[in-house]
C-alpha cells in the first residue's frame, strides 16, 4: 500500500468502528423453551414437530422427583427446543452462553451444531453470527444428557447427577471487536493479584481481545480499579493494533496504593474492576465489570489461617446445589436463602461441594466475605485414561478462568476421597501444575479419607480430611475425635490440615433421650445424637489450632438415590438444616451459639415433645455469660458454667401432662428469651 493512503485508511477503520460500536447486550433466554426427556431423530431440524414437547422455563432439570423419593434417577438424553428472534445488525457479534448444562451439551442452530461441551458444572460459549438466518427467526436446540461416561467426572459419589440445562442460559450481543466469550466460558478478564499489602496491591490484568473483522484495528485497553465512594482508586491503559480475525492476549499492570482490604465477614470491601475496550477516540466499544475485593493470605502449619496478616479462623460448612422439590434448579432467590442463613450460623468459610458452583453464588460470598473452596468433580474414582484426564483438565481450566476473579475462593480443588480408582498420582500432578500455571496466586488442596496412598495426599498444597468418628464405622466412638485429628497432623506436605468433612445424620422427628450411637443405615437418627457428635467434635477443634479450617457435612440435607435410611427415602440427612430450609436443626444452634456475634438463647430438644420418662435433663445453647431455666414458671436456677455455649441442668422431674420450659438470658443489653412445651405422657 502507498504510505500516502495510510492515514487515510486509518482514519475510514476508526470511523467505522465509532459508528458501529455498541455497549454489550445480555438477555437471558428463560422462557418460551419446549422439553422432551427422550432421544428423538432429527431433533435438532428446522422442520421438526415439537408440538407435543413440554412448554418449561429455565433453570430446568430432571431426575430430582425420583432421587428423593429413593429411586434411581433417569440418566440419559432429553432434548429443549425455543425459537430465537434475532434482528442481524451489521457491525455486531452473537454468542450463546450456558451457565451449565449436565453432564454433555450439543447445542444446535438452525439444524447446524454449534459445538458440543463435556462437563456438567462449567459454564460454555459458543459464537452464532455466521449461523444465524437472515429472515430474525431462528430455532436453537440443545441435546442434554447426563448418561453416566468414562471420561467425564463424577464417576461415583454420594450424590445424585441430574440432567438438564439448570442454570441461566444467555444471549450475548457485542461489536465486531470484543472482550472474548469464548476462553472457557470466562469473561475474557484475569486480574490476577501478584502482590498484596496493606500498602500496596499490584494487579496483572489478562485481557482476552477478540477481533471479528478483516481489518488491522488500532485499539486502547483501560483497566480500572474503582472505589465504593465511585472515585477511581487506579488506572492503567495500553494502546495497541488488532490483527484480523484474531483472539489475543493483552497484558496491564494496575497498581492500588494503600489498598482498603477484602477482610472476610469482618469487612468485605469490594471495589469495582472495570475493563474497556475504546477506539483511540475512546469510544467505548466493550466493556466488562466486575467486583475486586484485595487481600492476601497464608497457612501457617502450626498456628493456623492468617487472612491480611492476622489470625483469622476458618469454620464452616460444606454445601451441595441441591433443593427440595427442584434438585439442581435452583434460582437466585433460593441461593440468597442458603447465604442468609450461612450468615446467620456465622460462618467464615464454605466448602462448594463436590464441584463448581454457580457464578452468582460465588458473587454471594464475595459479599458477605465467606471464603470459598472451589471444587471439581473427581470424586471417589477416576480413571487413568487420556479421554478422563483431558476432560478432567478441561473442568478444572473452567474453573479457574471463570472464577479467577472471586475475592472468596481462596483454594482450587482437585479431587474428593480417591483411593480405590486407578493410579491418582500422574493425573492428580498434573492437575496441580495446570492450576499453578493459571493461578499461582492460589494453593492447590484435596479432600481425602485414606492414609493408604500417602504420597497422593502430598501431591497438593494443602490437604483436607473428611472424618466421622461417632457416625461412620472405622472412626470410632465420637470422643475418639481428637485422637483422629493428632493422627493426621503429618501427612499434608506441610504438616498443617483441615477438616473437610465431619457430622452424623439427623431426622428431625426422631429423639431419644441420651442417646446411644446409631447405625448410620438404620432406620433411627435421633436429632439429639447429632448434636452431640458436633458438640465433641467443636470441642478438639478449638484445642487444635494446627487444624486451620473446618467444614460440617453438611449445611443443607440433600437427595442421594441410593440412601434409605433414618426412616427418610433418598436423603443424606447430616445437614444442620433440612432440605427445604425450613427447619433449623439443634445442631445449627450450638454452631450459632459458637460462632455468631449475634445474641443466641436456644433451648434444644423442643422436638421432643412427646415425653414418656418424667426425668430429664435441659440443655441450652447460648453465648450469654449466664441462663436461667425455668420449669413451669419455677426457677431452676442461673448457671455460668457453659462450655462452648452448652448450659445443663440435670435430673429435672416433669408433671404429667404439659410442662412449660422456658430460657431466659441477657447478652450485649438484649434480654433473651425461648420455650418449649413438652408433654409428659402416662405409663
Amino acid at each position: 500500500m502507498h504510505k500516502c493512503f495510510a492515514p487515510a485508511l486509518a482514519l475510514a477503520i476508526a470511523l467505522f468502528i465509532a459508528l458501529n460500536a455498541t455497549a454489550r447486550e445480555d438477555t437471558r433466554l428463560d422462557s418460551g423453551w419446549k422439553f422432551l426427556l427422550d432421544d428423538p431423530t432429527n431433533a435438532a431440524a428446522t422442520d421438526f414437530d415439537d408440538t407435543t414437547w413440554q412448554p418449561v422455563s429455565l433453570p430446568h432439570n430432571w431426575g430430582w422427583q425420583d432421587a428423593q423419593a429413593g429411586k434411581p434417577n433417569y440418566r440419559g438424553p432429553g432434548w429443549y427446543r425455543r425459537e430465537l428472534e434475532v434482528s442481524l445488525q451489521s457491525g455486531q457479534r452473537y454468542f450463546l452462553r450456558f451457565e451449565a448444562a449436565s453432564l454433555v451439551a450439543d447445542v444446535y442452530l438452525n439444524g447446524k451444531l454449534l459445538g458440543e461441551h463435556r462437563g456438567g458444572f462449567g459454564a460454555f460459549a459458543f459464537e452464532i453470527t455466521h449461523a444465524l438466518s437472515d429472515t430474525g427467526t431462528n430455532l436453537l436446540a440443545v441435546r442434554v444428557d447426563n448418561t453416566k461416561v468414562p471420561d467425564i467426572a463424577p464417576l461415583a459419589g454420594d450424590f445424585s447427577v441430574y440432567g438438564g440445562l439448570y442454570r441461566p442460559v444467555h444471549l450475548i450481543v457485542t461489536g465486531a471487536e470484543n472482550i472474548s466469550l469464548t476462553d472457557h466460558g470466562s469473561p475474557g478478564v484475569a486480574w490476577l493479584q501478584t502482590s498484596v499489602t496493606q500498602t500496596q496491591a499490584v494487579l496483572d490484568v489478562t485481557v482476552q481481545i477478540s477481533n471479528g473483522t478483516k481489518n488491522k484495528l488500532p485499539l486502547k485497553l483501560v483497566a480500572s480499579v474503582v472505589a465504593a465512594d465511585g472515585k477511581t482508586a487506579a488506572n492503567s491503559e495500553q494502546a495497541f493494533t488488532l490483527a484480523p480475525r484474531d483472539q489475543a492476549p493483552y497484558y496491564l499492570c494496575v497498581t492500588v496504593p494503600q489498598p482498603h482490604l477484602w477482610n472476610g465477614r469482618k469487612d468485605p470491601y469490594l471495589y469495582r474492576a472495570v475493563i474497556e475496550l475504546r477506539t483511540m477516540d475512546d469510544v467505548v466499544v466493550d466493556r466488562v465489570e466486575q467486583p475486586l475485593g484485595l487481600r492476601y493470605y497464608y497457612v501457617d502449619p502450626d498456628k493456623g489461617f492468617f487472612l491480611n496478616g492476622q489470625a483469622y479462623h476458618l469454620h464452616g460448612v460444606d454445601r451441595h446445589q441441591d433443593y427440595m422439590n427442584k434438585g439442581w434448579a435452583i434460582t437466585e432467590s433460593n441461593m440468597n436463602e442458603d447465604i442468609s442463613l450461612l450468615k446467620e450460623i456465622g460462618a467464615t468459610v464454605i466448602r462448594c461441594a463436590h464441584y463448581q458452583h454457580s457464578d452468582y453464588f460465588y458473587s454471594l460470598c464475595d459479599q458477605a466475605g465467606i471464603l470459598v473452596w472451589a471444587e471439581i468433580p473427581q470424586v471417589n474414582i477416576i480413571h487413568d485414561t487420556p479421554e478422563f484426564e483431558n476432560t478432567s483438565r478441561n473442568q478444572l481450566l473452567d474453573l479457574i478462568r471463570q472464577n479467577l476473579n472471586h475475592p472468596a475462593i481462596f483454594v482450587w480443588s482437585l479431587s474428593n476421597e480417591i483411593g480405590t480408582s486407578d493410579d491418582p498420582h500422574r493425573e492428580l500432578q498434573d492437575l496441580v501444575n495446570v492450576a499453578h500455571g493459571e493461578d499461582p496466586t492460589r494453593p492447590t488442596i484435596e479432600a481425602t479419607m485414606t492414609q493408604a496412598r500417602p504420597q497422593m495426599n502430598k501431591i497438593p498444597d494443602l490437604l483436607g480430611w473428611n472424618i466421622y468418628p461417632g457416625w461412620y464405622g472405622g472412626w470410632g466412638a465420637k470422643d475418639d475425635f481428637g485422637a483422629s485429628l493428632d493422627q493426621r497432623r503429618h501427612d499434608s506436605r506441610f504438616g498443617g490440615f483441615c477438616v473437610s468433612e465431619y457430622g452424623a445424620g439427623a431426622n428431625t422427628t426422631q429423639h431419644e433421650q441420651n442417646p446411644k450411637q446409631p447405625k448410620p443405615k438404620g432406620s433411627w437418627h435421633p436429632e439429639e445424637w447429632q448434636a452431640e457428635v458436633h458438640e465433641t467434635a467443636w470441642a478438639a477443634l478449638k484445642q487444635r489450632p494446627f487444624v486451620w479450617g473446618t467444614f460440617v457435612w453438611c449445611m443443607f440435607d440433600f437427595a442421594v438415590s441410593s440412601r434409605h435410611e433414618g426412616s427418610q427415602p433418598g436423603l443424606n440427612d447430616k445437614g444442620l438444616v433440612t432440605r427445604d430450609r425450613k427447619i433449623k436443626k439443634d445442631a445449627f444452634y450450638f454452631y450459632k451459639a459458637n460462632w455468631s456475634d449475634e445474641p443466641v438463647l436456644y433451648l434444644t430438644d423442643r422436638r421432643f415433645t412427646e415425653r414418656t420418662n418424667a426425668v430429664t435433663d435441659v440443655k441450652i445453647y447460648s453465648n450469654a455469660a449466664k441462663v436461667e431455666l425455668l420449669l413451669n414458671g419455677v426457677s431452676q436456677g442461673e448457671r455460668s458454667d457453659g462450655t462452648n455455649g452448652v448450659f445443663f441442668w440435670h435430673n429435672l422431674t416433669l408433671q404429667p401432662g404439659e410442662n412449660k420450659v422456658e430460657a431466659r438470658a441477657e447478652r450485649a443489653g438484649q434480654s433473651l428469651h425461648d420455650e418449649s412445651t413438652w408433654t409428659l405422657k402416662a405409663n
